[in-house]
């Protein structure tokens, strides 16, 4: 039998929360749930606060949420990961990248 190798990867979230009428915790208990759904064990979970952009294209949506998820999993995870948020609404950007 071969035991699969786990790795390590942290997720940095931008969420779009310009419509979003929920609190924050749904929101990150959403993205949570979705995670774990693809195969990643979830590890420490950090909410960023709402920062700012470097570079504001809409005057009245100067910032958004920020999020980071650390997890493990089997080495196609970073790839499901990124399909499975590709075309959620929620999310704004997307970064994950190894530990």
């Amino acid at each position: 039998m071969t035991e699969t190798q786990q790795r390590k990867y942290r997720a940095t979230f931008i969420l779009n929360t310009r419509d979003y009428e929920q609190s924050i915790e749904n929101l990150i208990g959403t993205i949570k749930a979705a995670l774990q759904s693809v195969g990643a064990t979830l590890g420490d979970v950090r909410d960023l606060g709402r920062k700012d952009f470097v570079r504001v294209t809409d005057k009245k949506h100067v910032g958004d949420v920020y999020v980071q998820i650390d997890f493990t999993g089997e080495g196609d995870v970073a790839a499901k990961v990124r399909e499975r948020f590709r075309l959620e609404k929620t999310v704004k950007r997307l970064l994950v990248e190894g530990l």
